[in-house]
């Protein structure tokens, strides 16, 4: 079983800078992407920014530039670093791990509310 546990959401103005943690008990598999998921006030859940085991990052087109996703895997703990925030940004931050082979493997965090005041 794998426990995916955020940390570091909270009320920012706007042009401001959070960073959200995700730290997972469990086992991170090579084939898992790790990724950030939010959710804006009457909007559907969308993908933010993901990473996989090699490095390799996708990034939401209205986010480049401004958030940067990295893993720390002595510490099994995955981050965002979020600059030049917006109001457009707020929502709850989701993180989740999810395998590139094992379907039913797919887990998700409790969420961390994001808010930015302009």
């Amino acid at each position: 079983q794998v426990l995916l546990v955020e940390s570091g959401g909270g009320l920012v103005q706007a042009g401001g800078s959070l960073r959200l943690s995700c730290a997972v008990s469990g086992t991170i598999l090579s084939v898992d992407v790790m990724a950030w998921y939010r959710r804006a006030p009457g909007k559907q859940r969308e993908l933010v920014a993901h990473i996989i085991s090699g490095g390799s990052t996708y990034y939401l087109e209205s986010v480049k530039g401004r958030f940067t996703i990295s893993r720390d895997n002595a510490k099994n703990t995955v981050y965002l670093q979020m600059n030049s925030l917006k109001p457009e940004d707020t929502g709850v931050y989701y993180c989740n791990l999810r395998s590139s082979v094992y379907t039913e493997r797919n887990y998700w965090g409790q969420g961390t509310q994001v808010t930015v005041s302009s």
